[in-house]
């Protein structure tokens, strides 16, 4: 099993081949799912006590499996946050699975961390956290939210914040990801939700909130989101985090889509107040180009994710002795794969200019599908986009509308485009994300309508 032997040797060449005819799709097609009876007709499970021969089982994925998995990397693909890793990221993390790479700690994998460090700092300097900033690659925007409040909450406690007779609170917007509420009840804290004059949390609704609050000792940290899932919005940072400064509340930026945009001359003033962040998380499996799964998780003083996330054990003591840095000790895990090396690999042949570019790109695309929703005569632009999400709605249209045109629109593989809800009204949303996303594929869709 574990040789390089001829059986090897030609099972690297039927993964190879794979491998290329996959990354030769031009463009990426759309696919389309399937239902659990279909796929246990059609493909049976191979596992049995003797094996197979390898070609049956690639096989059967390549030919019954993948094209039953709606392609996230196709330009296509509109809804949810779509992905578009590059060939550079795709090929390399091929190499990082290939090398069995730990990114545990500097004494195993002092190659890896410094890479992965240099996309980091990137980042951070990106956001404007100041030389001292630091952190680690988590596996998604859930898990770095979740870290970094584990984070903002044991910094509360040591700092004498919290009382004991009520439970611990974090401060949010209605628009804040699922993933915030869902740390909220890992941690046994309460997700408090701000009312807000508009759609964005600002830094006036904060203040006023604490003013009448009848505990405001138990609220450890706010977090604002810098690009929200469903429409795009940037919340006001300055404010929130200038507020949230003068109240010695944590300050958590979610940039896991709309971080990106960072890069964007565009836009990106609508970031500003983004260096106040006491903790920072964008993923760049979303708009930056890489491969599933990688998000970056960034403190303004590491030292004190370091005091809450540090495993202790005797076959520890080696890693720690060093005073090196280690991606174990800013986050619960502690094998951890180098996801932050494909990303380090594909902006190191690209460049910083042609990421860009692409960010850009996509930017203008949503002004474009923007001002084409204004002139149809039965469409409705909601909001004007801020990033790169479009939504809007089809005048006269319920849910079951919405929901059989878009089940059409994906059988006749023209896009994905999945119905979402704005102020408990049924829309539509394209997400712009995806370089090779171009006015003649808005165009089919806004046809179809």
């Amino acid at each position: 099993m574990h040789r390089y032997d001829e059986r090897s040797e030609r099972l690297a060449d039927q993964v190879l081949a794979y491998l290329r005819a996959r990354l030769e799709l031009d463009p990426v097609p759309l696919d389309h799912g399937a239902d659990p009876d279909e796929l246990n007709r059609l493909a049976p499970s191979l596992i049995c006590e003797e094996g197979n021969d390898a070609q049956v089982v690639l096989e059967q994925f390549a030919e019954i499996l993948a094209p039953r998995v709606i392609s996230v990397d196709s330009p296509r693909f509109l809804s949810f946050i779509p992905a578009a890793p590059t060939k550079a990221s795709l090929l390399f993390d091929a190499i990082v699975s290939a090398s069995s790479l730990n990114g545990t700690s500097w004494l195993e994998a002092a190659g890896v961390i410094h890479a992965e460090n240099q996309v980091l700092r990137f980042l951070a300097d990106l956001a404007g956290l100041g030389p001292g900033s630091g952190g680690c690659f988590v596996s998604g925007g859930s898990a770095g939210n979740l870290n970094a409040l584990v984070v903002a909450r044991d910094v509360a406690r040591h700092r004498g914040r919290l009382p004991s007779t009520r439970r611990p609170r974090i401060l949010a917007s209605a628009q804040t990801h699922a993933s915030i509420a869902n740390a909220g009840r890992i941690l046994d804290v309460v997700v408090e939700r701000v009312p807000s004059r508009g759609d964005r949390l600002r830094g006036a609704d904060v203040a006023a909130f604490m003013e009448h609050d009848d505990d405001p000792a138990s609220v450890f940290a706010v977090v604002a989101t810098a690009g929200t899932t469903n429409a795009g919005l940037v919340e006001d940072l300055d404010g929130v985090g200038r507020v949230a400064g003068e109240l010695g509340l944590w300050f958590h930026v979610d940039a896991a889509y709309g971080g990106a945009a960072l890069l964007a001359p565009s836009v990106r003033d609508r970031f500003a107040g983004i260096d106040r962040a006491d903790s920072f998380i964008v993923d760049p499996h979303k708009w930056l180009f890489a491969p599933f799964d990688c998000a970056a998780l960034l403190y303004r003083e590491p030292a004190l994710a370091r005091a809450v996330h540090t495993q202790d054990a005797s076959y520890l003591d080696s890693i720690h002795e060093t005073g090196a840095w280690n991606p174990a000790d800013y986050a619960y895990h502690l094998t951890r794969r180098a996801r932050g090396l494909a990303l380090w690999f594909s902006l190191c042949v690209h460049g910083v200019a042609e990421y860009r570019a692409a960010v850009e790109s996509a930017l203008e695309l949503a002004q474009v599908a923007a001002r084409k929703i204004e002139r149809h005569p039965r469409l409705e632009l909601v909001l004007e986009p801020e990033l790169s999400v479009v939504m809007f709605r089809r005048r006269g249209w319920a849910q079951r509308d919405y929901d059989e045109w878009s089940e059409q629109l994906l059988a006749s593989q023209i896009a994905f485009v999945l119905p979402s809800r704005w102020h408990d009204e049924p829309v539509l949303r394209f997400a712009f994300l995806h370089p090779l996303t171009d006015e003649a594929i808005v165009d089919e869709v806004l046809a179809t309508l």
